[in-house]
């Protein structure tokens, strides 16, 4: 699309809201079961798709992508009447005789853009939220997994109208056409370099925007965790889509005591979940392109591997590798990996990682596993990050029943279930004062008996 059809799509979608055809919860519960059902109906068709993007197996899709879009859904459905409901709320002695209350609406013609790790529960779960909340949406997903991109559109321009929800397809110049245009509000899912760009474009058309971004993730492992379990979930964390997932535990921050245990742990989990020949291994995922690939295997230091290290360019493989005796200079350190390379650093004290964690960009997730209280008190109460688990991984964004959301550096903003249904509503604050009684405290000329009421009640 260039940008005059861009801009026409918008204004189709601009007069659709304004018909109030989408405050109707009704509406908005069909809309959602329709996506629902053609969730179930397509799935072999988006299983086939992101292994063609991203050598996804059946089961990963299901599990990681339309099982999790489907339960979101699920969840919307069963509490999207009481999300939309106005809710009644006390009103001060000074304003009596009123009634107090929220009032929901949606914000209009969203812009959802998703990135291609996971493109479909990327793009389908913040459109659940939005269309529950009574919005429309334009939908941009990303160019670098152009088969399930392509099956997207088409699935959603079979059971919606293009002025209730719409994809555009394409790459930059549609992205720059997107963000030139004014929504009413904007949903990005991506790198925090173009999540800048997405801020200073909103900013231009004061709309308001969610950011979910990245960073690099911090696993710590205590000497009082239990290292083999610990070391199971670890590698299912990281591993999972060949490491291309913005929550996957970045980098291990180990106590010295149990390093090496944790090191014999993790070779034996990576053996026991992929094989012995994980670039052979047909449920394993690839990099996503080229030239990610090669950033990636780029950040591989030979001299340091002590697990995998095997690539195939052919095949764009990197098998789960281990690196050890890393430190802050290495330049696996210098930026999110986002690939299946896992480096281990260590810690003397939970002040250490205290100190460790703050003084670097606030990163999405962190994970924790200790079985001493006190430390995982510690850490979970003084560190920042978006969101996290205590001796798991990335299970924090499998349910609608918290928020999920980076904070900082990392993204502002989060969604998933009530949370994902706030973000893209207003709430009008409304009072609805009575006339059958009229306190005259507020009007002149002021009295010191009206005074003394004032402040009777302003306390």
């Amino acid at each position: 699309m260039n940008q005059q059809q861009i801009d026409a799509l918008r204004e189709k979608q601009r007069k659709f809201f304004a018909t109030g055809a989408t405050l109707d919860v009704s509406f908005r519960i069909a809309a959602l079961k329709k996506l629902y059902q053609a969730l179930q109906e397509n799935e072999q068709a988006i299983a086939e798709a992101l292994h063609s993007d991203l050598g996804k197996s059946a089961q990963e899709s299901f599990l990681c992508e339309t099982g999790m879009t489907l339960s979101e859904i699920s969840y919307l459905l069963k509490h999207i009447r009481g999300f939309a409901r106005e809710k009644t709320v006390p009103t001060p002695m000074a304003q009596f005789a009123a009634r107090s209350y929220r009032k929901p609406m949606p914000y209009g013609v969203c812009l959802i853009m998703s990135p291609w790790n996971y493109p479909v529960l990327l793009t389908l779960e913040p459109l659940a939220d939005a269309l529950a909340a009574g919005n429309t949406a334009i939908i941009k997903p990303s160019a670098y997994s152009p088969a399930t991109s392509a099956l997207l559109a088409q699935l959603l321009g079979k059971i919606f109208p293009e002025e209730y929800v719409a994809v555009v397809t394409g790459g930059r110049e549609e992205n720059a056409y997107l963000l030139e245009q004014k929504f009413d509000y904007i949903f990005f899912t991506g790198s925090k370099s173009v999540g800048r760009l997405v801020q200073e474009k909103a900013a231009r058309h004061l709309t308001p925007v969610t950011l979910e971004l990245g960073g690099k993730s911090p696993c710590i492992v205590d000497k009082s965790a239990n290292i083999a379990l610990s070391a199971r979930r670890i590698v299912f964390g990281k591993f999972l889509n060949c490491g291309q997932t913005c929550v996957a535990p970045d980098y291990i921050l180990c106590h010295p005591a149990v390093k090496e245990q944790l090191i014999a742990c993790l070779k034996a989990e990576i053996q026991r979940q992929y094989g012995s020949d994980p670039l052979h291994n047909p449920s394993y995922g690839k990099i996503i392109s080229r030239k990610h690939f090669d950033r990636v295997a780029g950040l591989i230091d030979s001299s340091k591997v002590v697990c995998g290290g095997e690539t195939d360019p052919d095949t764009l493989k990197i098998a789960p590798t281990i690196l050890d005796n890393i430190t802050w200079e290495d330049k696996v350190m210098g930026e999110e990996i986002f690939g299946p390379v896992l480096p281990i650093l260590t810690f003397a004290s939970a002040e250490e990682v205290v100190e460790t964690v703050n003084r670097r960009d606030t990163p999405l997730a962190l994970y924790v596993f200790a079985e001493d209280k006190q430390f995982v008190q510690t850490i979970t109460t003084r560190c920042a990050f978006g969101g996290g688990c205590v001796n798991d991984c990335i299970i924090h964004l499998a349910t609608s029943a918290m928020g999920f959301g980076g904070m900082g550096e990392s993204g502002m903003g989060s969604y998933h279930g009530k949370t994902g249904f706030d973000t893209f509503t207003h709430y009008k604050s409304i009072v609805d004062k009575k006339t059958w009684l009229d306190l005259p405290m507020r009007y002149q000329p002021y009295q010191k008996v009206y005074n003394r009421l004032v402040r009777l009640f302003l306390r």
